[in-house]
């Protein structure tokens, strides 16, 4: 059965993508030269690096740790997606003068479709590589693909491939399955989760489960698993919508006096997009597509759209209106306006049936965050207040004591504050898991006598043997120990401690603890 998008002529589509842009952005605020391994982490793990941090070993979902270890130059730092989007507003107005249309899928790709550059340059060739002159004039490298739709495009710019009318299908074919989940602006998080159970159903690249019956397909696997088989048979992962967008959904707010700091103008935006997700709510619809426009007082009118694989929350839409606020007024971008903005606006350009994606729990479009909170509610009404919790991040030395638990509803407040100086706080990064109640171990030099922390905060000896139950390893290395010295005003609460991280034999690494009782393991790192 031939599917009745792919009757249609092709509209294709151009794909631009910069490699390891969190890296590049990170690189470019540090003014760091080419040379300097970069690696970008989120919860102590890498994100994306550099070329140079690769050609020292560092990959992405590393620790922090083991990146470290690899490459002791590595210039490491948070993930930062505002620094990551203001950034890249230079590269998208270098493009948008070149070939007006531009669409940001996330900071470090972009789409347009190929029709109008291509008639303007004569070819396809000449299109692309006047679209990486205008981004290698921002001091930015980046790669270009063109297809018949935008999926295949966007891998084909990873390729650097032009794929020929109709072959998209054949190019993707020898592809790894795992292409499927590579570009998150295009994939749902759970999309890694299709990977692997195609994998373990025997499937490893994509033309073997684009050769999988559609039908089959469709009734035996979820709608992500539809939407990740139509891309692998070279047509968009859902048909284009074609839901009219119906009338007064666009939300506008004159801004009096005028905004010129990003603060205000994303506090702005943050009202804009509850206001635009309750229109959107009421007409039973969700915003694929957003075109975010600001007038200045000088009459100058700034605008880019930007396109989701899946409907966009309301915090979704304030960040990307933040973070285009943000690149307007304090990127490196030529275009950047020369009065405060007098006029924001906010306009679906695409919107499809709010339940025609699968969302979760806690993503969800209109009121689903709101069940959510409900249904928190409820449980907590049937087993007392205090039995559902959620953590704060609060001040202290240790990881238990920097983890606040407050019940559901109250106001989030830490007990003490996280940025205050905190004299034997353990450096980062933080244990992957913390043992509520620590059990007991116990270390050993080289010559089986016990190892503690002098009254100096030091240690006797030399670790050579963590023994913990009937279990025993060798100790590899060890940082620390960090004294802890805390209360001593107070006898009754006074504490006179230390923490010790240790690396043992296996790749195992542990942070143990020394108290009046002897050592105890507090958690264990990933």
């Amino acid at each position: 059965m031939n599917d009745s998008s792919s009757l249609r002529a092709p509209a294709r589509v151009v794909a631009l993508w910069c490699p390891d842009w969190p890296a590049v952005a990170v690189a470019a605020a540090a003014e760091l030269p080419a040379i300097v391994p970069v690696a970008v982490v989120s919860a102590n793990r890498v994100v994306a690096c550099s070329a140079s941090a690769r050609a020292a070993g560092v990959r992405r979902g590393l620790s922090r740790r083991e990146a470290q270890a690899r490459c002791p130059e590595l210039h490491v730092a948070r993930s930062d997606p505002d620094l990551e989007a203001r950034t890249f507003e230079a590269v998208v107005a270098a493009i948008d003068a070149v070939a007006p249309g531009v669409e940001v899928l996330r900071p470090g790709l972009v789409v347009l479709a190929a029709r109008g550059v291509v008639r303007w340059f004569g070819s396809e060739e000449a299109a692309a590589e006047a679209l990486i002159d205008a981004v290698a004039a921002t001091g930015v490298e980046c790669q270009v693909g063109v297809a018949d739709e935008l999926s295949t495009a966007v891998l084909a710019a990873r390729r650097n491939a032009l794929v020929p009318t109709g072959r998209c299908a054949e190019f993707l074919a020898p592809l790894p399955v795992s292409y499927l989940a590579v570009e998150p602006a295009l994939a749902a998080p759970r999309r890694a989760d299709t990977v692997d159970l195609l994998r373990r159903l025997g499937i490893r690249t994509i033309g073997a489960f684009a050769a999988l019956s559609p039908i089959d397909v469709a009734s035996r696997f979820d709608a992500d698993v539809v939407a990740a088989h139509r891309s692998a048979r070279g047509l968009p992962e859902r048909p284009p919508s074609g839901r009219p967008i119906p009338p007064d959904l666009t939300v506008e707010q004159p801004c009096d006096p005028p905004v010129e700091r990003v603060d205000a103008a994303a506090f702005a935006g943050r009202a804009l997009a509850e206001l635009l997700h309750t229109r959107l709510a009421a007409a039973g619809v969700a915003c694929t597509r957003l075109l975010v426009t600001a007038r200045t007082g000088a009459g100058e009118e700034l605008a880019r759209t930007w396109r989701c694989a899946e409907p966009l929350t309301p915090e979704g839409t304030a960040d990307r209106v933040r973070w285009q606020l943000d690149g307007w007024l304090t990127g490196r971008n030529t275009n950047r306006p020369t009065a405060g903005i007098v006029l924001l606006r906010l306009e679906p350009v695409e919107v499809v049936a709010a339940g025609a994606l699968q969302l979760g729990l806690w993503g969800g479009v209109g009121d689903e965050d709101e069940r959510a909170r409900r249904a928190l509610v409820r449980v907590q009404g049937l087993l007392g207040g205090d039995a559902v919790r959620i953590g704060v991040l609060g001040g202290g030395r240790g990881p238990t004591e920097r983890i606040v638990l407050v019940p559901v509803g109250d106001e989030a407040i830490p007990h003490s504050d996280p940025d205050a100086p905190w004299p034997g706080r353990l450096p980062p990064p933080a244990p992957a898991l913390v043992l509520h109640t620590p059990p007991a171990i116990r270390l050993d030099d080289d010559v089986g006598n016990p190892v503690s922390v002098t009254e100096r905060g030091l240690l006797s000896g030399s670790p050579a043997r963590l023994r913990w139950g009937s279990r025993s390893w060798t100790v590899i290395g060890w940082a620390g120990p960090w004294p802890v010295d805390e209360y001593w005003w107070d006898p009754a609460a006074a504490r006179c401690a230390a923490r010790l991280q240790v690396l043992l034999e296996e790749s195992r690494a542990l942070l143990v603890f020394f108290g009046a009782d002897g050592w105890r393991v507090e958690g264990v790192y990933d």
